[in-house]
């Protein structure tokens, strides 16, 4: 209900492509494209297609979203070099900046933080990580961590500006790229874990960079210190580091987290430990025909990228989004249904009353959130507890 009619459609496209379409047809070639005797959740049977199929749309739409951004960050900051672009001020007839900008520069200026803290901070922080992740990870070798901490800064000033421009966070992108250098470089004894980590440590600085400034431009809006707002994400970020992992230990204790025929299937956790798979083993792992049919999925990927920008708009909003057809590949096709179910629902209250549906959606649809989200955690101990639900359901033919 939240999310555009594009990106639902989107969904329900990708799962009529996937599982009504392209896994039956792969299905039938079990014995020649890929090993009978396999099991279904290996990679070199229907799993590796239904990975790497999802993980050629994902990368062909996020590659273009990277150049795209790369492209018009190195555009701005070449005008800026050139003193081509003027400070964009909110000003009044007479040219002057309006009271409320210049109060809202005074309080942002006044309480500024000191460079040496966030030096310090760094450097600290770096050294504390290039200790303990190795202990935690012993595929992990310290200059491993800090290669990482070396790339950040640059590839964060990049993503922070790019989406100061764009409002798009390329994070996950550059953490693809990481793991892939990070997987081949520590070989195959070693690559799947040190590309996983590897990958998640640059995603994660890079991301916090953007984030970090997301919320520095809320504190200008709202006229709030800077400093308070630092502050206030040092204890949100010490009150995560309890609630994050035990949260994780619940759910992980709880349900059969990771399992592809199961519910929580954590789709995107499956993704990335094939990318790594890839980056280690190269394209020996992968089924027949695999690579070249990705290559075809990665290439329409990237065509419909290419579409949505180049296109008038009142076609361009008609153009599927990969990313989001890339979702149901993994996920099945009753997640489109769902997301489709909430765009009819949204459909058809606009239709009787806009204003109202407008106003309304948004509360509706934080309420279903809301209450799947609380009804997890009485779930869990139920799970923990070994209580099942009393009742079974089973769909079978009429034969």
């Amino acid at each position: 209900m939240i999310c555009s009619h594009l990106v639902n459609l989107s969904t329900l496209l990708g799962a009529v492509l996937s599982w009504g379409i392209m896994w039956p047809l792969i299905s039938k070639q079990k014995g020649v494209w890929y090993p009978a005797d396999v099991p279904s959740s290996s990679m070199k049977s229907l799993y590796g297609y239904k990975a790497f199929f999802c993980v050629a749309l994902i990368v062909g739409d996020g590659l273009y979203q990277f150049l795209k951004v790369t492209y018009v960050t190195s555009k701005s900051l070449h005008q800026r070099l050139n003193n081509k672009v003027v400070t964009n001020k909110v000003t009044n007839r007479d040219g002057m900046a309006s009271l409320e900008e210049i109060q809202r520069d005074e309080i942002f200026k006044s309480d500024n933080i000191p460079s040496w803290i966030a030096y310090t901070g760094y450097v600290v922080l770096s050294i504390i990580s290039s200790i303990s992740i190795p202990l935690m990870f012993r595929q992990i070798k310290w200059y491993y961590v800090i290669v990482a901490y070396l790339l950040a800064p640059v590839l964060g000033f990049s993503n922070s500006y790019g989406a100061g421009l764009t409002d798009i966070n390329m994070a996950y992108n550059y953490g693809k790229i990481a793991l892939f250098i990070f997987a081949a470089w520590a070989g195959k004894k070693n690559g799947v874990i040190a590309g996983l980590v590897g990958g998640t440590l640059v995603k994660q600085l890079v991301l916090m960079s953007a984030e970090l400034m997301h919320d520095l431009k809320t504190s200008y809006l709202t006229s709030t210190s800077p400093r308070s707002m630092l502050v206030a994400q040092a204890i949100g970020t010490g009150m995560g580091c309890i609630v994050s992992p035990l949260t994780f230990m619940l759910f992980y204790k709880a349900f059969d987290v990771g399992n592809p025929d199961g519910y929580w299937k954590a789709p995107y956790a499956l993704i990335y430990r094939s990318m790594v798979i890839l980056g280690v083993e190269g394209f020996s792992a992968l089924p027949k025909h695999c690579l070249s049919i990705s290559a075809g999925i990665f290439a329409f990927a990237m065509l419909l990228s290419i579409a949505r920008d180049i296109l008038p708009r009142r076609y361009a909003k008609y153009v599927p989004l990969p990313m989001a057809m890339a979702v149901p590949f993994l996920v099945g096709g009753s997640f489109a249904i769902d997301m489709c179910i909430g765009s009819l629902v949204v459909f058809l209250w606009e239709k009787m009353n806009k204003k109202e549906a407008a106003i309304q959606v948004p509360a509706v649809a934080s309420g279903l959130i809301c209450g799947d989200g609380i009804w997890v955690f009485p779930s869990s101990l139920l799970a923990l507890a070994k209580i099942n639900p009393p009742i079974c359901m089973k769909f079978t033919p009429a034969s």
